[in-house]
């Protein structure tokens, strides 16, 4: 059986999006399911648009996901080059040799030709393609344009009726040759056209599967006919689905962060990240959805996936998250909330250690620590309007006023004393658990929703607290 090889070939002209990681996360799970292998392949082709920095930023996106590949242009490999860009000389080979053979020829049409070419048919409401107009130019009329200084682009002829190929998730699939027209495959300045470097790069680097956004499922017939003309055996495709936005059209910008490193930076777990990517258009058996990667090794089956296209969710995303945190060890996520702590948080390990026992299950991603940081330090809170509307009544006064003259009787703050003076409090008011928890919520944190009451006050020292009691007193004055 032939080993899997796949490969990822992003471009480097922008930062990593979501669905190009879904895709090269696809490539990952289906290339360690079967010991195969993941070729990484940069194509920079466009000199204009691709940067080192970004192609720097896929590396440690890439990195961060955990998807590991076996060759590519920072590891090597006996394929190489892993770039494009320095791959033209055997674009070039391989084209003179369709050249002299006949499959492809010389197109001196400029630019403006190929537009009017273009209004023309579409103002006749046909699909705009070549009308093949250089394709039986004779040798002395070649000859003529090369001498006038007529630069040339090479074109593949088309042939045949119909160019059919089965697909791993569209099943079997058929396109007419005739709707396609003669393709370019070198550019009048001599660099490689995507489908032409494509399937060239693929065979000479043995790639036995070309998994993908369907997308790119009207590029797939050219490339078999590239495949064919070259006597190459063509890989196996399966092309999945596009993310979507709310508005059912391909995730883009104006739906929001799209960049995985926009989720990176605002504190989104990389296992949480991978997991909703992969359930985006794949349901687990049993229904179990929070998974981690290596229950995603052994579960994901590429041929499972939907052909219907997904829509992103962030709420979900926000979900999958926040239940990898709480599946998280408190030691780890200790580490990894540290960049997000505000500026001169000082909280040692121990410490930090009890502060995300007690807000982990309030936390959507690890950037929001620091909207409860405040709470854990002995300095006053900001009230904001909601927690100031409920100290504003003279029960949660009286509530506050009590738990005040209750804890001046402590000598130490811990859950099982804060248990017992709660419940004191609820005997002598005869009040439901809302209304006693409210106002002391308020008084000492300044919102009126949060982590446990309970955890945070065991984590102040008696003293902080009542300063505390006694402005939000104060503050109604």
């Amino acid at each position: 059986m032939k080993s899997v090889r796949v490969r990822f070939a992003p471009s480097p002209t922008g930062y990593l999006h979501i669905g190009n990681a879904r895709t090269a996360l696809f490539n990952y799970l289906f290339a360690c399911q079967d010991g195969g292998s993941l070729v990484l392949r940069i194509e920079d082709t466009d000199p204009t648009r691709s940067s080192s920095d970004f192609e720097k930023a896929i590396f440690e996106d890439l990195r961060w996901l955990s998807i590991r590949w076996d060759e590519g242009p920072d590891t090597g490999g006996k394929y190489g080059p892993y770039r494009q860009s320095l791959r033209q000389g055997l674009y070039r080979e391989y084209a003179e040799e369709l050249l002299r053979k006949g499959k492809v020829y010389k197109c001196f049409c400029s630019p403006e030709e190929l537009e009017q070419m273009r209004k023309s048919l579409l103002a006749r409401s046909q699909m705009p393609r070549y009308d093949g107009r250089c394709r039986n130019l004779s040798p002395r009329e070649v000859e003529r344009f090369e001498e006038e200084g007529r630069r040339s682009t090479l074109r593949f002829k088309v042939e045949g009726t119909s160019i059919p190929f089965g697909d791993m998730i569209h099943g079997e699939l058929s396109f007419e040759a005739g709707s396609i027209g003669d393709f370019v495959i070198l550019r009048s300045d001599g660099m490689a056209a995507y489908n032409f470097a494509c399937v060239i790069d693929d065979a000479a680097m043995k790639i036995s599967h070309v998994i993908r956004g369907d997308d790119h499922l009207p590029n797939t017939p050219k490339q078999l006919l590239l495949y064919e003309a070259l006597g190459v055996v063509p890989p196996q495709f399966a092309h999945h689905p596009l993310i979507l936005g709310a508005d059912r059209t391909p995730l883009s910008k104006r739906h929001g962060d799209t960049a995985v490193r926009h989720y990176r930076e605002k504190g989104y777990l990389a296992e949480a990240l991978n997991n909703y990517l992969v359930l985006l258009g794949w349901t687990p058996h049993k229904g179990k959805e929070i998974l981690s990667m290596v229950e995603l090794t052994e579960a994901f089956r590429l041929e499972k996936l939907s052909r219907g296209a997904p829509v992103f969710d962030l709420k979900k995303l926000q979900w999958v998250n926040s239940q990898h945190m709480r599946n998280a060890s408190v030691e780890s996520l200790s580490q990894l909330v540290v960049p997000f702590l505000p500026e001169k948080t000082v909280l040692g390990e121990a410490r930090l250690h009890r502060v995300i026992r007690a807000v982990r299950d309030n936390l959507q991603n690890l950037s929001q620590i620091k909207n409860h940081v405040e709470l854990f330090t002995d300095q006053p809170v900001a009230m904001d309007p909601e927690a100031l509307e409920t100290l504003n009544t003279s029960k949660a006064v009286e509530v506050i006023s009590e738990m005040r003259d209750l804890l001046r009787g402590c000598d130490r703050i811990t859950e099982e004393t804060c248990y017992r003076l709660l419940e004191e409090l609820r005997h002598k008011f005869r009040i439901g658990a809302k209304g006693l928890m409210m106002p002391l919520r308020a008084a000492i944190t300044g919102k009126t929703h949060g982590p446990e009451l309970v955890k945070i006050l065991a984590l102040l020292d008696r003293e902080t607290i009542l300063r505390r009691l006694d402005h939000a007193l104060e503050g109604r004055k």
